[in-house]
């Protein structure tokens, strides 16, 4: 690469400085939002194990198939 003069390479050592501050911002709100979603999935996979107790319970109480177990069975679920 060619030599920059004093401005030019002021420039680009500004430019690498705004950058890299871009990126660590960047980078936080990527952290940000896979927390949000690591917690959104946790809620609903609460939400999951309550309702299939409340399902499971239900057709052992009719005595009807339970299709999630079969789904077990061939590791589905």
């Amino acid at each position: 690469m060619s030599h920059l003069n004093d401005d030019a390479n002021a420039f680009y050592e500004r430019t690498m400085k705004e950058a890299r501050k871009q990126i660590e911002i960047i980078d936080a709100r990527i952290e940000e939002e896979l927390a949000r979603v690591k917690e959104t999935i946790n809620t609903l996979q609460q939400q999951k194990k309550a309702v299939r107790q409340i399902y499971d319970g239900a057709a052992l109480v009719l005595g009807a198939k339970n299709e999630f177990e079969d789904d077990e069975a061939k590791g589905e679920a």
